[in-house]
């Protein structure tokens, strides 16, 4: 990923706050976005994701609290749409236009010249992979390349930011890595990303750092890699190895290790869950020792780091804030 300028806070939100009717979608939330960073915002369906993009975007004003970009308030609707580049769930495109004509339209309406339209329509179309479909229309795209032709008018104007609604939904395994390198690729260009998703394993493979949103509230930030490293309780070490199954009883009584989880039926293969009072590093290298001087042949030790998920599951289930 490119270098990040992390001491530019190009993005701000500062105690939003939401209401439709009865209805608190969003309490206090604040946060910022550096500038060039892949922001990732997760979160429960109705959590409130959407809501706050909208008011980024500037497609729901009626809010208290601010939203400052490059530290200007929000108030400018021509400016904020010539910074800042929006892919939506629902993008109402005509399915008779050609991806050309489509990305005209919107090239057009976001204020591009028109003798430069032609080339920045090539130049967009390669670079997300539609240089072949520009002619076809768009009621026979796959549901891969609608997502692309989305992101394409999304970038028509050469925004500063984009803003990204589910960018990955709906698309086949193949479609969601090329999304995710093309979202990478955006990155190096110092574009700044904020997307939302409920597909964790593609957050947690091109986030730079991440919002969790629940009930309207952020209850967690930070980046991918930290937030996994709070989860000290319970993370667990995968052994397999030689004469482990008569070695079980004293590895239970290691002050370090919390239990050990295994198969009567296959007792080589071992799960040892580490004891949270312990730094893991200093945890894992006793542990290694402890084979050592028992002369245990260790065929397999694998780290198992917790996942995104089973973090997102801890903030989400339990309600804890940051």
């Amino acid at each position: 990923m490119a270098l990040k300028d992390l001491d530019t806070n190009i993005i701000e939100f500062k105690n939003i706050q939401k209401k439709f009717k009865k209805v608190q979608a969003l309490h206090d939330v604040t946060f910022t976005i550096n500038k060039g960073e892949i922001f990732g915002y997760i979160g429960p369906n109705g959590a409130g994701k959407t809501t706050t993009l909208k008011i980024l975007v500037g497609l729901i004003q009626d809010f208290q609290g601010e939203v400052r970009i490059n530290g200007e308030l929000l108030l400018d609707q021509k400016k904020i749409s010539r910074l800042i580049g929006y892919l939506p769930q629902e993008v109402g495109f005509q399915q008779w236009r050609t991806v050309n004509h489509a990305l005209r339209t919107f090239g057009l309406l976001s204020g591009v010249k028109r003798e430069e339209l032609s080339l920045k329509i090539s130049e967009i179309l390669e670079f997300v992979g539609l240089k072949d479909a520009q002619d076809r229309k768009i009621k026979h795209l796959s549901g891969g390349m609608k997502q692309k032709l989305k992101l394409a008018q999304a970038l028509i104007h050469n925004p500063p930011i984009l803003v990204l609604d589910e960018p990955m939904s709906g698309l086949d395994p193949t479609s969601r890595w090329q999304m995710r390198n093309i979202i990478r690729a955006l990155a190096e260009k110092d574009i700044t990303i904020i997307f939302s998703s409920h597909i964790l394993g593609d957050v947690e493979t091109i986030a730079d750092r991440i919002g969790i949103l629940h009930q309207g509230k952020i209850v967690k930030l930070g980046k991918p890699e930290e937030l996994q490293e709070e989860l000290t309780s319970g993370e667990r070490v995968e052994i397999i190895g030689k004469k482990l199954g008569a070695k079980i009883k004293q590895i239970k009584q290691l002050d370090y290790v919390s239990d050990v989880l295994y198969s009567k039926d296959n007792p080589s293969h071992l799960t040892i869950i580490m004891n949270a009072d312990f730094g893991i590093s200093s945890a894992l290298q006793k542990l290694l020792k402890f084979f050592v001087n028992q002369e245990i042949e260790i065929r397999n030790f694998n780290y198992m780091k917790p996942s995104l998920e089973e973090v997102y599951l801890k903030y989400v289930a339990g309600g804890n804030s940051q």
